[in-house]
């Protein structure tokens, strides 16, 4: 597969299980995290499909474009491994939607990094909340979810 169609499929899947995610969460209450903003793009989606949610990002250093970039107060910034306990402090168990875009080159650092970081994501999800990722997670107590239509296996990951 060309890295062009790899990348289509991601975006694709991306889209479809975000939609999806949205609608299974809907009635609940509680905030949405994006980890890791990038040029903004999901960001912005997400802001298109759930208007009513408060979603805040987390993100080392701000290069989003400007139509994409969250106002300040919605910006967690810094390292996810030490921002996520924080917020776990903040927040509490109440995000009903976590999202994780890896997308990095590297198979294997996505992975080490997706280890690293899912037990610092499971604690915040809130009871029926969902965690939508580019990469495989590891979770002690969620479970995959089936894809919903659109979505390319492998492609992107729903745990709830």
């Amino acid at each position: 597969m060309s890295r062009l169609d790899a990348f289509i499929n991601r975006m694709t899947s991306q889209r479809a299980c975000l939609d999806h995610a949205a609608r299974l969460t809907a009635g609940l209450e509680g905030p949405v995290f994006e980890l890791g903003l990038g040029n903004g793009r999901t960001y912005h989606h997400m802001c298109e499909i759930m208007p009513e949610r408060d979603i805040y990002v987390f993100e080392r250093a701000v290069a989003s474009h400007p139509d994409s970039t969250p106002p300040d107060e919605m910006l967690i910034l810094g390292d996810v491994h030490q921002t996520l306990p924080q917020a776990l402090e903040r927040f509490g168990r109440t995000a009903v939607l976590i999202h994780a875009d890896l997308g990095g080159h590297n198979p294997e650092k996505n992975d080490a990094f997706a280890r690293a970081v899912s037990p610092l994501v499971e604690p915040l999800l809130a009871k029926g909340g969902l965690m939508v990722a580019s990469d495989r997670m590891y979770f002690e107590n969620l479970k995959e979810q089936a894809l919903p239509e659109g979505a390319v296996p492998n492609s992107c990951f729903i745990y709830g």
